[in-house]
């Protein structure tokens, strides 16, 4: 088995993570799961300038506790978990987050609109260590 697993999710959609998240944990027992949720940035800065930083910090704290109710839902206890929120671009924020976590391998579910095409494929192109793609 891995040491170390990386599972990047989208909370708002379940097929970014049921079939990845058992073969996150077969892969990291034993080791560290990872568990990486991220908040887009708001793309065009003309759009960016309506939202205060307050509102950018609220948004984070709030995806904050929602990861943290998914986590206590979905993962056993026996398992040493390190949840993660981080706001930017999706597939650079699983990048930079694997290779700072120096993780062994990356899984990701390839259902989900978020994580399908152009960043499940940025992903595998870009990252360090191995992605494992866990299909429906």
């Amino acid at each position: 088995m891995s040491n170390t697993i990386l599972l990047p999710i989208d909370l708002g959609d379940p097929a970014s993570w049921e079939h990845a998240l058992p073969r996150a944990l077969h892969l990291a027992e034993g080791g560290v799961l990872h568990i990486i949720a991220v908040m887009p940035n708001f793309g065009m800065p003309m759009v960016a300038n309506f939202f205060d930083d307050a509102f950018v910090t609220q948004a984070l704290h709030d995806l904050g506790e929602q990861l943290t109710a998914w986590v206590n839902t979905h993962i056993p206890e026996t398992q040493e978990i390190h949840p993660h929120v981080v706001r930017g671009r999706i597939y650079d924020e699983i990048t930079a987050a694997a290779k700072k976590l120096n993780v062994d391998v990356i899984v990701m579910g390839s259902s989900s609109d978020n994580l399908l095409g152009p960043n499940a494929a940025r992903v595998a192109r870009y990252s360090e260590c191995s992605v494992f793609l866990a299909r429906g």
